[in-house]
């Protein structure tokens, strides 16, 4: 039988194993976002609004490039949902303040990564079909539109997993206010990217208002996820 000593510590032992995972996820999946931009970046991705005959040329010459940010997806994906589902078992343990917001959070989470396989779904045919073309075909160019129109989509349910997580970390007192502030206003810029979907997916400069929350958000990721490691 278990002295009573090494029963009460058990559950704090439980919860800082499961936060350092928590927060090791959100580093990690930061990490593998930057890395997977910066490769696009290197490479001269193009903007949506791009002539088709260039986005074709961009794909035969990056099937590499593709293939690498493919394998990224393949990773952060999971750990993005390791975060959001760990967040809100967190949340939960800490008395449940905030539990709707972090269930907010997971839902919007997990039909962001549905979002974002369909966006790299498509981007693999992208690049699968461009080596194989002289010159767009009409087919091309509509995959071509629907990978812009479901990253252009997945904004808003970006932009509320960020919301959702952000409030539920600091109710259930993970996070000081300085984070809530900042994933509030990284969210509600992509919120308001997200309304003009059909303009960033035709290529209009509204999406770096999106950008702009993204990097907002993925500043409170890091600086969540060094919190509840060193926790």
């Amino acid at each position: 039988m278990g002295s009573p000593k090494n029963t009460a510590t058990t559950p704090a032992r439980s919860w800082f194993v499961r936060g350092r995972l928590v927060g090791a996820a959100a580093i990690a999946f930061a990490v593998l976002v930057v890395t997977e931009n910066v490769l696009f970046a290197v490479t001269g991705a193009l903007p949506y609004g791009a002539p088709i005959e260039e986005v074709l040329a961009y794909y035969a010459a990056n099937r590499d490039a593709v293939a690498i940010v493919s394998g990224l997806v393949a990773v952060y994906l999971p750990l993005l949902l390791v975060f959001v589902t760990g967040l809100h078992g967190l949340v939960k343990r800490r008395g449940g303040a905030g539990t709707d917001w972090s269930r907010l959070a997971l839902t919007a989470g997990a039909t962001l990564s549905a979002i974002f396989v369909l966006v790299n779904v498509l981007q693999i045919g992208l690049a699968l079909s461009a080596s194989a073309l002289a010159e767009p075909t009409p087919a091309f160019g509509l995959v071509w539109q629907i990978h812009a129109a479901a990253f252009a989509l997945a904004l808003p349910m970006l932009g509320t997993t960020c919301i959702g997580s952000a409030l539920a970390a600091h109710a259930s007192g993970l996070t000081p206010a300085w984070q809530r502030l900042l994933g509030m206003v990284g969210g509600s810029l992509l919120l308001a990217a997200g309304l003009g979907n059909l303009a960033i997916a035709d290529g209009s400069p509204l999406i770096f208002v999106g950008l702009l929350g993204f990097v907002a958000w993925l500043v409170w990721l890091l600086a969540t996820g060094v919190r509840l490691v060193r926790s």
